[in-house]
Parts: structure tokens; C-alpha cells; sequence
């Protein structure tokens, strides 16, 4: 590997999945402002997920329906009102 192009500053971090209330620590560089306290009783910077792996489909197998119809009309009736002027 490469001297100098790696980050240095590893440090525990605690991720936790918001639709589930999902977390887990482990050793990371990513930067938040959040803490929380974990089952230890330490204090842990926290960076707040949309999905990981107990949430997305692909792991728990259960599909959730979007509404993308809805959706497409909203966006090309946006847009047929720009394309009238």
C-alpha cells in the first residue's frame, strides 16, 4: 500500500438505522456532531443511517411498494406547466 493516502484518525463510532432503531459500533473515520451512549456507558460519536442491512429489502426479504405512479404524474404535471409558458 501506499504510505500517506490512508486516513489516521480511526476511532469507534456508533451507526444506527432510523426507520428501525438498529445500531452498531464499530471503528470508522466518518464525521458527525451527534453522540450517543452506548451499552457500555461511553460516550460514542453517532452518524444516523436511512438503511442498512435489518432494514433494506434485499436482507429481510420483504419488498416495500413506492408509489412511483404517483410520483411521474406529479413530476410531468410540474413540468407541463414550464413547457405551456
Amino acid at each position: 500500500m501506499k504510505k500517506g493516502i490512508h486516513p489516521e484518525n480511526y476511532r469507534f463510532v456508533v451507526f444506527k438505522d432510523m426507520s428501525n432503531d438498529y445500531t452498531f459500533i464499530t471503528r470508522s473515520t466518518a464525521d458527525t456532531k451527534d453522540t450517543i451512549v452506548w451499552e457500555d456507558g461511553k460516550e460514542y460519536p453517532l452518524v444516523k443511517l436511512e438503511i442498512s442491512n435489518m432494514s433494506h429489502p434485499f436482507y429481510t426479504g420483504k419488498m416495500k411498494l413506492v408509489d412511483t405512479a404517483g410520483r411521474i404524474d406529479k413530476f410531468r404535471t410540474r413540468y407541463q406547466k414550464k413547457e405551456a409558458k
